[in-house]
């Protein structure tokens, strides 16, 4: 997932470059929400226990 994001903000940060504003904008949003969930579940997991610490 965390290979998605890094795809999605390049495309937003060529978008942005090439003058394309609404793919830009939609990469971002993608992005935005993907690190919103890899967050969500980081957060779910610390807090069920289910990340060992090493």
């Amino acid at each position: 997932m965390l290979e998605w994001i890094l795809i999605l903000l390049i495309v937003a940060a060529a978008a942005s470059l090439l003058g394309l504003p609404r793919l830009a904008g939609v990469a971002a949003s993608g992005a935005q929400i993907l690190i919103f969930v890899v967050l969500a579940i980081l957060l779910i997991s610390l807090l069920f226990g289910v990340v060992a610490v090493a």
